[in-house]
């Protein structure tokens, strides 16, 4: 029983680590694409445009626009995670304090590999936060809550968001270029990549005493290897 606690709170302690890691460096990958200036992915030309409206920090921005869409899943009826909640506040505290690090970058033979750099990273911190099963991020609970009340599909839905959210950016000043088309391509096979790469399997179950004293195969984790397809309570991969 004790072996089995253990392992229990290893697996939840990995889970958490992995959580806040991919968000940390979600925040720190958005930071890169901007002092890149070679165009952002759809949310952060959004926030870029905000931040350049109102003069707040592109990272409070980011927080404030997450606490805007959250608020939306209250009609939509999603359920909010740690995760989801998390992901509101660590990704723009990460992406300002990557931000007063790395300072402005003018060649663009510097430029090009950081933004390379900032959505393979961004990759990487998709696929470590999805696959620790928190709850989705704000923006993925909006698409999957606006599928379910439509009926429109996964695709529809994140397609008419992401170009709204582009549009509305681009207006307000937010940095369009080769990098959000880039991104768009890229992130989504980069995120498939890295979740099954940092996927974490259920921890196992006990050996269950049969009444002769011997004891019976260990019962089968609810799940093991890849995650499976995800629900609506679970983020969804760009697709």
């Amino acid at each position: 029983m004790a072996r089995t606690t253990d392992r229990s709170t290893t697996h939840l302690t990995r889970r958490l680590v992995q959580l806040y890691v991919g968000l940390a460096l979600y925040g720190a990958s958005s930071a890169l694409l901007v002092r890149a200036g070679l165009g952002l992915e759809p949310w952060g030309v959004l926030h870029q445009g905000l931040a350049e409206l109102t003069g707040i920090s592109i990272g409070v921005v980011s927080i404030i626009v997450g606490a805007v869409v959250l608020l939306l899943w209250i009609p939509l009826r999603q359920r909010p995670g740690l995760g989801t909640v998390s992901n509101v506040f660590v990704v723009g505290l990460a992406m300002d304090g990557t931000l007063a690090v790395v300072g402005d970058l003018d060649a663009l033979g510097v430029r090009i590999p950081v933004m390379v750099l900032g959505i393979v990273l961004n990759g990487v911190a998709t696929g470590l936060y999805i696959a620790a099963r928190f709850g989705p991020g704000p923006r993925d609970g909006l698409m999957t809550g606006l599928n379910q009340i439509t009926g429109r599909s996964i695709r529809l839905v994140r397609t008419a968001i992401e170009v709204a959210v582009v549009v509305t950016g681009f207006l307000l000043g937010g940095s369009l270029g080769a990098g959000t088309v880039l991104y768009a391509l890229a992130i989504g096979p980069l995120a498939q990549l890295f979740l099954r790469l940092f996927a974490l399997p259920e921890p196992s179950a006990p050996a269950v005493v049969v009444p002769s004293g011997e004891p019976s195969t260990p019962a089968p984790a609810a799940s093991s290897g890849p995650v499976a397809a995800p629900t609506s309570g679970q983020a969804i991969l760009p697709q």
